[in-house]
């Protein structure tokens, strides 16, 4: 069938951007004139960083997106930057190729090809935010380009200053700061260049496996009684869950650290019933410190001067949930130690996860939605030092996170921590996940949600997945059961709305939807081990788990602007519905024998609301049987072989205990898993590639994919057996 893709966008001709544009947006008018060639210093095979010359080399301000990268010899640039400077200000043009194609920019609603578009770096309270939002909670000065041929380079602008990333003619920034320079990743694919910027801004560390399950959450559930009441229905309704949430109504008055003594008198009893559940709780911390005399946390950071400060030195107060607040200046590593002390009598209730929120920093009551920009950080050295909060606000989250992580790491040091943050900056993926803030109940953000993730995986942020079924706004049940159709197996996948809203839980829009979301998570369950893997994989190398489906070729000019669709790794592709009805369209297909495997991830009920599943030739998938939690998954229990023309087929899996730090000194295992197919005999076989663990083993289903009929049989297996159709 033909490809559904969105109608072209025409190309702009080259222009310069108008200072009406610039002054729309917050940033100065933009006067171009010739500029020397750069200074260019290679970082890695294919990284070329370019200074627009000496002095800016020497007077550039410390990285907050890389971690240490050491300059190597012989740097060949191949994608040279211009770059220009008005009135201390600083803009980089790159130019790109005809037919290339543009990727990346991080959090941004939309489609997944980005030509055509403008976007502000500038973290923002964005409730409800759409398609004429120019900034939303996370700010990513990225852009993959992909060119005709399918090599591909990545420019990272290295500023945490307000920036416009414009996209309408090539590639240009212009940061409301200093001069900056510009990172080139140049290489030989798309994946390459993500690999690169791994190396450059490091990887996500390996997550606990129970925040892979499915997590249920709302603003509010409160009482502590809903809350177990919601635990209790998602067991007697079969419905696989591993995570309940926490929003901001358990706290005694919106205080951070505390606990309502009415709502939530006993927090420790609360987490052993919901332990015994099988069940984890993730509650909700924000930086707004209310300003009061006597609550602890203000007290104790008053005791070590922990707030950010006004231009005159005063500590800066406004308003957010509590009322009139402080803000702790993650900046300083004096205070950071000071917050992430603050989480070892928090975590002792049982907590097993952090949500950092509102940490852009939100301010309410003040048009801008955040502090004053001449608010004083008094950051570490190695951070650029004291410097007003222009220049450190889109860095706010993603520090706050860190600070987060490692207070819990140091009250925890045997347990993986997992931290969801709102507001986070390029390489804040080594300290948290993230979602995709206050969407709104509409086939446009379901639409939408699935770009903006790939998005955020070719950005650097490969744990991220949007409020399934919309934060704001009712919805219906057939958005919420289209949305959690593929939701479910996106690599962070929670059900969140908001306040004052009718119920979203998937037993809420009646039988049918909620059949259709056990078949979801379900789902979820048996594509545990390939989505475990994927994620060690995404911890190891920075690919993302979803990839746009143009990573099957990505010299395919026809899989370009393909949006919904993807592939789950290299082997499997999922195809989303994104529009009201039932549709039968199914998009471009890359090239390959690809198998449809909706049934056996699923069920065999036929549900127009689920998205439809392939697997590639040359590729087995190993499935497990579904689990209420991921505490009680098993090892693969069915593999899926669809074998290439040389009749092989191989997967890898990656196992270890799940929790805990142990698979760093060894305590794993990675195998792979090897078809070979000759007529209805299949040699299958099973090797240790990494780790101390023996080789994978088990016990089911063997299912063949070739000709035209399944073939199955129940075996042990690594061995030799004829299957039978």
């Amino acid at each position: 069938m033909p490809a559904r893709r969105r109608p072209a966008r025409p190309r702009p001709s080259p222009a310069r951007l108008t200072g009406c544009l610039l002054l729309l947006l917050g940033l100065p008018s933009l006067a171009v004139g010739a500029a020397p060639e750069p200074l260019a210093e290679s970082l890695g095979t294919g990284i070329v960083r370019f200074h627009a010359d000496a002095a800016a080399r020497d007077a550039a301000a410390p990285s907050l997106s890389m971690v240490a990268v050491l300059p190597s010899p012989d740097a060949a640039p191949t994608v040279l930057p211009e770059f220009y400077r008005v009135a201390g200000r600083a803009a980089a043009r790159i130019a790109i190729p005809e037919g290339t194609d543009l990727y990346g920019t991080g959090e941004v609603f939309g489609p997944l090809r980005r030509n055509g578009t403008r976007t502000v770096c500038w973290n923002h309270d964005a409730y409800a935010y759409g398609g004429d939002t120019p900034h939303l909670y996370q700010s990513h000065p990225w852009v993959l380009a992909v060119r005709p041929d399918g090599t591909a380079f990545g420019v990272l602008a290295d500023t945490s200053w307000r920036t416009l990333i414009d996209l309408t003619s090539g590639i240009l920034f212009v940061a409301n700061g200093p001069r900056f320079p510009v990172v080139v990743v140049d290489r030989e694919s798309p994946q390459a260049v993500l690999r690169g910027l791994a190396e450059l801004c490091g990887t996500m560390d390996l997550p606990p496996l129970w925040s892979l399950g499915y997590h249920q959450c709302r603003y509010s559930y409160t009482p502590d009684d809903r809350v177990r009441e919601i635990a209790r229905e998602f067991r007697a309704r079969d419905l696989p869950c591993d995570v309940v949430w926490l929003d901001i109504d358990y706290l005694d008055g919106n205080r951070s650290f505390t606990f309502d003594p009415v709502a939530f008198p006993d927090p420790a009893r609360l987490d052993a019933d919901l332990d015994a559940l099988g069940f984890r709780t993730i509650a909700i911390i924000d930086p707004g410190i209310k300003l009061e005399e006597g609550y602890a946390v203000f007290d104790s950071g008053e005791t070590v001067d922990a707030w950010v400060r006004t231009y005159d030195g005063a500590p800066y107060v406004g308003r957010v949930w509590p009322g009139d607040c402080v803000w702790p200046d993650f900046t300083n590593r004096r205070v950071r130690a000071w917050w992430g002390g603050l989480y070892a009598d928090f975590l002792a209730t049982g907590i097993d996860g952090v949500w950092n929120d509102m940490n852009e920093p939100a301010v309410f009551n003040v048009d801008s939605k955040t502090m004053p920009e001449d608010n004083v950080h008094r950051a570490d050295e190695e951070l650029g030092g004291t410097g007003p909060h222009a220049r450190y606000h889109n860095a706010y989250g993603m520090l706050m996170a860190r600070a987060t992580r490692e207070g819990m790491l140091a009250a925890r040091p045997d347990r993986r921590p997992f931290v969801l943050t709102r507001a986070n900056f390029l390489g804040g993926h080594r300290y948290a996940a993230t979602w995709t803030g206050d969407n709104v109940a509409s086939w446009r953000h379901l639409d939408a949600s699935l770009a903006m993730v790939l998005n955020l995986g070719l950005s650097g942020q490969p744990f991220a997945g949007p409020d399934i079924g919309g934060f704001e706004g009712k919805g219906d049940g057939a958005l919420y059961a289209r949305w959690m159709g593929f939701g479910a197996l996106l690599p962070f996948a929670r059900g969140h709305t908001g306040k004052g809203n009718i119920d979203k839980e998937p037993w809420a829009f009646g039988p049918e939807v909620e059949a259709t979301c056990r078949r979801a998570l379900q789902g979820r369950m048996r594509l545990m081990p390939h989505l475990y893997t994927l994620m060690r994989e995404a911890a190891t190398t920075g690919l993302p788990a979803w990839r746009p489906l143009f990573f099957a070729d990505p010299a395919d000019p026809r899989l370009r602007d393909v949006d919904d669709a993807a592939l789950i790794g290299d082997d499997l592709m999922v195809v989303v519905d994104t529009s009201p009805g039932a549709g039968d369209a199914v998009p471009a297909l890359p090239a390959g024998d690809w198998r449809e495997v909706t049934r056996h991830v699923f069920g065999d009920v036929a549900d127009p609301d689920l998205p439809r599943l392939y697997l590639r030739d040359g590729a087995v998938l190993a499935l497990a049987a579904p689990a209420a939690h991921t505490d009680a998954a098993a090892a693969p229990v069915t593999l899926l072989v669809n074998p290439d023309r040389q009749g092989r087929a191989s997967c890898a899996v990656y196992r270890d205990g799940g929790e805990g730090f142990a698979y760093r000194d060894g305590e794993f295992g990675l195998s792979r898993i090897t078809a070979v197919v000759r007529g209805p005999h299949v040699d299958l076989s099973c090797r240790a590639l990494e780790g101390d663990w023996a080789a994978l083993s088990g016990a089911g289903s063997v299912v063949l994919l070739a000709g035209d009929a399944e073939a199955t049989v129940d075996a042990s297996w690594p061995g030799s057996f004829d299957l039978q159709p």
